[in-house]
């Protein structure tokens, strides 16, 4: 197990649907009971009238990002309609679908559609999908000359990678990319690349082990540590920062850390550092970079490395048939849809604290990745 710099990521998903005991903390808190029994054949005559122009009768989304609901846990499709009654999901056609609906109507579309048989996905190969690491670790073997092939630089002057916070990774590549920052190798290095390789270049460099690169042969480290009190509100405690969108600076090198605060000054552009380093002479530059560069560096959460080991966190909770929680099966399911679904968890636009909680800081490659792999799976 490798390590990803993913502030507090725990890939035990549950996603569209899993929801919480009300005695639990949060929004959305829900166990459902599905102890009216379901008229199926109601529930199919309502189907018919309202649900099969996007659904069909089989329960097949007729669409990209139209959810397969044949087959479905039932209390899972019960709690859904619920949500949507209640407002707390906000697709409009389905809010007003649903808010002339009484229990007993919902109860019983939930019923015809989980007694459908699965939609057969003549995609679902069951193939292995490589993860966002594994196509991060390809493109790495262009920044090999100058940052090392795990991310640890031994040449000076040049950052160290590995351990570093993904989102800022990210980040600081599109800048070089648009000249905001003064670097010609940089500016030409995967610069043809899209928002989603960068994404898995940063990821596979995050999860790698950091060295402490050399001591620093200017400055005072002792010095420099009083001066460091405000760079802790960001860069975190000695220099190991928890935010996935602010670097890291502990154990880093100390000529590179110089010349990218001297940057401020000039080229760079971010508001706060440009307001801080503004006072700070030369020999505070030299102090505070060998402060920090004498810090042992630390990578953040562990987490899985493969699409496959992080579904198998999911299915803790998705392949499960508990009936305490109205999770949904995910295999098989369309893969827009998922993106769509996990997406808006991530960005707080679906209620669910567990949900939010958990995937709010995902990547889209993350995302991409792993509805990618549900999709192709055979739908049981």
């Amino acid at each position: 197990m490798k390590t990803l710099a993913v502030a507090t990521l725990l890939f035990s998903l549950t996603l569209f649907g899993c929801t919480e005991n009300k005695d639990s903390v949060g929004k959305g808190a829900s166990v459902v009971s599905t102890t009216t029994k379901a008229d199926v054949r109601a529930g199919k005559d309502i189907a018919e009238k309202q649900c099969q122009a996007c659904h069909g009768l089989n329960g097949g989304g007729v669409a990209p990002a139209i959810p397969h609901l044949a087959a479905q846990r039932e209390r899972y499709l019960l709690a859904s309609l619920k949500e949507y009654k209640d407002g707390k999901r906000t697709h409009a056609a389905l809010r007003d679908l649903t808010k002339n609906m009484s229990e007993a109507d919902m109860a019983n579309l939930a019923g015809y559609f989980a007694s459908l048989p699965p939609v057969v996905n003549a995609a679902a190969t069951d193939v292995k999908h490589s993860s966002p690491y594994e196509q991060g670790k390809a493109l790495a073997a262009s920044c090999a000359g100058c940052h090392g092939e795990d991310g640890n630089s031994k040449a000076a002057g040049t950052p160290s990678l590995a351990g570093q916070q993904p989102h800022y990774l990210v980040a600081a590549i599109q800048e070089y990319h648009q000249g905001d920052r003064k670097t010609g190798a940089m500016n030409s290095v995967l610069n043809n690349s899209s928002k989603l390789e960068l994404e898995n270049l940063a990821l596979y460099f995050s999860s790698q082990a950091p060295v402490q690169r050399a001591a620093s042969s200017k400055g005072d480290a002792k010095a420099g540590e009083p001066m460091t009190a405000m760079c802790g509100g960001c860069h975190g405690s000695l220099g190991v920062s928890a935010d996935s969108a602010t670097p890291s600076l502990a154990g880093q090198d100390s000529q590179y850390l110089v010349k990218a605060t001297k940057a401020y000054k000039t080229t760079r552009r971010n508001w706060g550092m440009q307001r801080y380093v503004a006072g700070l002479s030369d020999k505070d530059i030299d102090n505070i970079a060998a402060y920090y560069a004498s810090q042992q560096p630390k990578a953040a959460d562990q987490t899985p490395t493969s699409t496959q080991e992080l579904a198998d966190k999911c299915n803790r909770c998705h392949d499960q048939d508990n009936p305490t929680i109205a999770a949904p099966k995910m295999r098989g399911q369309d893969r827009d849809y998922l993106v769509m679904a996990l997406r808006a968890y991530r960005d707080d636009k679906r209620e669910s604290t567990t949900m939010h909680r958990m995937s709010f800081a995902y990547s889209n490659a993350i995302i991409e990745s792993l509805a990618s792999w549900y999709a192709s799976q055979p739908a049981k």
